[in-house]
């Protein structure tokens, strides 16, 4: 794993300390989670038709065999209001077979389930004035977590969506259902987004999930503010970060990123929309995997082209992200244009990105990047094997605008 010191802030109050290589829900999460999830295409406009064709798809496309498993429903699937007995419930519109029966749909595919709540009383939807009523789970953990274990969820996302930003009533609150997870009896993967405070919040600012190391609280701690399908946002008071600002972001990590304990940079945003070209599109999972980061896409897999199917799936990226040792690549370089990253079988991977608008020739030392001895350079997208300049130990190759070129060095 890669340690590092927790930030001071929260540190002082030992009932919100997070010590050591805790995992949050043992049993899960051995590599990066990988899926989908229904809020970058379809936001609130979901039903259980819409997620059982995007199930079908997953499994028909072959992704899911790639590994994409876990089908996480998004904000807008409860019931505006509690049960009489104050136990969330589907929304009979929207999902009138119930949680469970989907649940169970999903499982009979080889799927995996995934729901969405809060840890206020209402959801980012329904604080936001786009969906009726109030259904967190605040002052109802150990309620929701026994329903989600007996509805057979493998999956929650647990969105912060509060004004206040306050640290340790943000641990406190994340604690809480945590540690209901765990008593429910059920382990599932525990994915927390504590960086969607205000509508103004600065993404340039010291944001919670990346000044602090959630490993102990949660299984997916997301880095940054919530992704948008464009190459940058631009900076300023905004609640999101195009793919460029979210790279820049994962330049340093702080956090201990390991097997059980994932840095979250958002959903993939490959395959959703216009804005993003091919290269950006291969630059954006070719990062996430470097980082050990974990996969869920976002876009309309009823719909996707041959080319974000066959991306999405390419063997050797998701070998990088799904490397057993878990452990996510640095900067060789101190803008982050070149990351390096060990692999469980000894092997190097070096990722080249070029953020400019004209192709470059770009280069990095086998010394620089502590490559094995005698090895081979073999593009990961490609397969192909790459030129190295033996006599001085150089690779030099040429990356098109905006493109990563993924290199694994391996012993010949």
């Amino acid at each position: 794993m890669l340690a590092v010191t927790l930030v001071a802030g929260c540190a002082a109050d030992v009932t919100h300390e997070i010590s050591g290589d805790m995992v949050a829900i043992p049993g899960v999460a051995a590599t990066p989670p990988m899926g989908w999830n229904s809020w970058n295409t379809f936001g609130c406009t979901i039903d259980e038709s819409l997620i059982r064709s995007q199930a079908d798809a997953l499994v028909t496309s072959g992704l899911a065999s790639a590994g994409y498993r876990y089908v996480v429903v998004d904000d807008c699937w409860a019931a505006p209001q509690r049960d009489r007995d104050g136990r969330l419930v589907a929304s009979p519109q929207r999902f009138p077979s119930g949680m469970r029966a989907l649940g169970d749909y999903l499982h009979r595919r080889g799927l995996l389930f995934g729901l969405y709540s809060t840890p206020s009383n209402k959801t980012c939807a329904q604080r936001y004035g786009t969906y009726p009523g109030a259904s967190g789970s605040a002052g109802h953990e150990k309620t929701d977590a026994a329903t989600f274990a007996s509805w057979g969820v493998d999956y929650l996302k647990y969105d912060w969506c509060s004004d206040d930003t306050d640290v340790r009533a943000q641990r406190t609150a994340f604690i809480t259902m945590r540690d209901a997870i765990r008593a429910a009896g059920r382990p599932l993967v525990y994915s927390i987004n504590p960086n969607s405070g205000g509508p103004g919040q600065d993404q340039n600012s010291s944001l919670p999930g990346a000044a602090y190391d959630w490993g102990g609280v949660a299984s997916m701690t997301r880095l940054t503010n919530d992704i948008a399908p464009v190459w940058r946002v631009g900076g300023g008071r905004t609640r999101s970060q195009g793919i460029a600002e979210v790279i820049a972001a994962s330049r340093t990590v702080n956090a201990r990123v390991g097997p059980g304990r994932w840095l979250d940079l958002d959903m993939l945003e490959v395959g959703v929309g216009t804005a993003l070209t091919a290269a950006q599109q291969r630059t954006h999972l070719a990062m996430w995997a470097m980082m050990a980061a974990p996969l869920i896409t976002g876009h309309d897999l009823t719909s996707m082209t041959t080319q974000t199917r066959d991306l999405l799936a390419n063997r050797g990226i998701l070998a990088i992200d799904q490397d057993r040792l878990g452990r996510p690549a640095t900067a060789v370089r101190g803008d982050g244009s070149i990351r390096r990253r060990s692999l469980a079988d000894g092997s190097v991977v070096v990722s080249l990105t070029n953020a400019g608008t004209t192709s470059a020739g770009m280069s990095f030392t086998l010394d620089e990047v502590d490559a094995p001895g005698s090895v081979a350079a073999i593009d990961a997208f490609s397969g192909a094997r790459l030129p190295i300049d033996r006599r001085r130990g150089v690779v030099i190759v040429p990356v098109p605008a905006y493109d990563t070129l993924v290199i694994r060095l391996a012993t010949s």
